[in-house]
């Protein structure tokens, strides 16, 4: 299951039918920038986007670094159990190294011997914070481009 960003950040509780994905990926149209595991994936990328305020997450962090560009980024669900994941027996840490070891995430140092260059459209994540730290207010903002994204479509 993947969702941009912007309509990601307009889910506060976890859907039913999300709460069996244990891994999850930050990626752009071109590159994965993250792979990670969780019992709840859900509530770990929530986590990384509020710890990016603080800098205790590298991939939160860089969210918030490449504010409003980031709105667009890619947050991909996975299921460990799905069938796609068969020749690795469905474990989630083998899982989690598989879609490290095909994807080169940027920001993956764990299980990953070649990370793939930073595209030069993005800040590093130890760049300064290009939104203000008011949660509510990048909502409010994500929520706008939804809106203006569904009149386009209309």
């Amino acid at each position: 299951m993947s969702i941009s960003l912007k309509r990601f950040l307009l889910i506060e509780q976890c859907p039913e039918a999300w709460q069996s994905f244990d891994l999850y990926l930050f990626r752009d149209d071109a590159v994965t920038f993250y792979v990670g595991q969780s019992h709840l994936a859900f509530a770990r990328v929530w986590q990384h986007l509020l710890d990016g305020f603080k800098g205790r997450s590298l991939v939160g962090r860089f969210v918030w670094s490449n504010w409003p560009t980031s709105m667009n980024f890619t947050i991909a669900l996975l299921d460990s159990q799905d069938a796609q994941f068969h020749a690795v027996g469905h474990d989630v840490t083998a899982v989690e190294q598989w879609l490290t070891s095909q994807s080169s995430p940027c920001l993956n140092v764990v299980y990953n011997g070649q990370p793939t260059p930073l595209p030069a459209a993005y800040r590093p994540p130890n760049a300064s914070l290009r939104c203000g730290r008011s949660l509510k207010k990048l909502i409010y903002q994500a929520e706008r481009a939804v809106r203006m994204e569904e009149n386009r479509i209309r």
